[in-house]
């Protein structure tokens, strides 16, 4: 087939960037060539894209306030002028976006030069800028079977691919599930995502503070908090004498994922896609202020599976979060079946069919190449817009 080249482009987030990278791993592997469009933050997120062509854009953010639309509009315009010139250099067989504002300009810087376009959704809800560009892309990746905001209109050119995730956790799929008996070490994750998360280290040591002596003797802790909240959180693990290892980044997150029992977390796509992978059980709490409720509805999937528990925000007490640790960690046997049905909720093959998808739509034939050896295709949304 030999070598091309793709235009990767995605917003800032770890959320936007970890399955970018993951695609760009797998496209190198194959043989071709990749860049990477996105912001300031997005080419600093550490351990990825290293060593890859990255490129910076202007790139507007749409807000609520008509006086910054001007502005935008301004950025937005320059950032695909700037686009269509790296595209005269590089000519990308395929642009590929992973929603984000700085994936704008260089879609649009695409789109206007005819190069083939596909969009992925991490969530399970159409983001901003995706739902902006639905209409005008060859293609459409969603992580889920159900994707809000999607128009029934772009059900025919959308696929059901999953979330790509690193290798490091890709692996953990072929992995037992930690050894666990009913008088041995319990280990439990407590991860807030890339900016952790004030009110799992407010609740989480006073929740488990709550469980059964015994239970509580076994467990040892890793969280994930914020500067402000470490110390404090530190303290009261100490109090309760539950050994804990507390920082504000854990760069070896894989590492940690593979040998917990089970994972408190928020509900972002990529901890979603992470935990199904690895079969990990989970107590989900969706960030309430999360465009669109997203991240209730990202849970949904694993929730129904039996492989998470979901706590309202507005409902996470230290009480209620007891509870459900019960529920969920008290039986050996309890817990491996929760595992079980965490798993069965991953997309195991996310990255290659990504791949296979970008592939395709780089072989000349745009929207008709799609229509050849698609994946399975989407299922109608509840409820979606036509």
């Amino acid at each position: 087939m030999g070598a091309r080249h793709f235009v990767l482009a995605a917003g800032g987030t770890g959320g936007h960037i970890i399955p970018a990278f993951a695609l760009a791993t797998e496209l190198k592997k194959r043989g071709h060539y990749v860049a990477l469009v996105t912001d300031e933050r997005g080419a600093a997120i550490p351990g990825t894209f290293e060593g890859d062509e990255k490129h910076i854009l202007p790139a507007g953010r749409v807000t609520k306030n008509p006086l910054g639309w001007f502005r935008a509009a301004k950025n937005i315009w320059r950032g695909r002028a700037m686009a269509r010139r790296l595209y005269e250099s590089f000519a990308p067989e395929a642009v590929i976006g992973f929603g984000g504002y700085p994936a704008l300009p260089a879609l649009l810087g695409a789109l206007a030069e005819k190069i083939p376009c596909a969009i992925h959704e991490q969530n399970a809800v159409l983001g901003r800028v995706n739902r902006l560009l639905a209409g005008r892309v060859d293609a459409i990746a969603a992580a889920y079977k159900e994707v809000g905001r999607l128009k029934d209109k772009h059900l025919g050119k959308t696929h059901l691919i999953g979330n790509p995730v690193r290798e490091e956790v890709a692996v953990l799929r072929s992995q037992p599930f930690p050894a666990l008996s009913e008088d041995g070490i319990f280990r439990v994750l407590v991860t807030g995502g890339s900016q952790g998360a004030s009110v799992l280290s407010n609740v989480v040591p006073d929740g488990l503070a709550l469980l059964p002596l015994s239970f509580r003797r076994r467990m040892q802790v890793t969280q994930q908090c914020r500067e402000e909240d470490i110390e404090r959180v530190r303290d009261r693990y100490a109090d309760l004498a539950i050994p804990a290892d507390l920082a504000t980044y854990l760069p070896d997150l894989p590492e940690r994922l593979g040998w917990a029992h089970i994972v408190i977390a928020r509900a972002g796509a990529s901890t979603i896609a992470e935990l199904t992978m690895a079969g990990r059980p989970a107590i989900l709490v969706p960030l309430p202020i999360a465009t669109d409720d997203h991240q209730t509805a990202n849970a949904r999937e694993m929730q129904a599976s039996g492989g998470a528990r979901v706590i309202k925000q507005s409902q996470f007490t230290p009480a209620e979060l007891a509870k459900q640790m019960q529920k969920l960690g008290l039986e050996p046997e309890a817990l491996m079946n929760a595992a079980g049905r965490a798993r069965s909720a991953g997309y195991p093959n996310a990255t290659r069919d990504l791949a296979d998808l970008v592939e395709r739509l780089g072989q000349g034939g745009g929207r008709e190449a799609m229509l050849v050896g698609s994946p399975k295709a989407l299922k109608p949304a509840t409820g979606a817009a036509s």
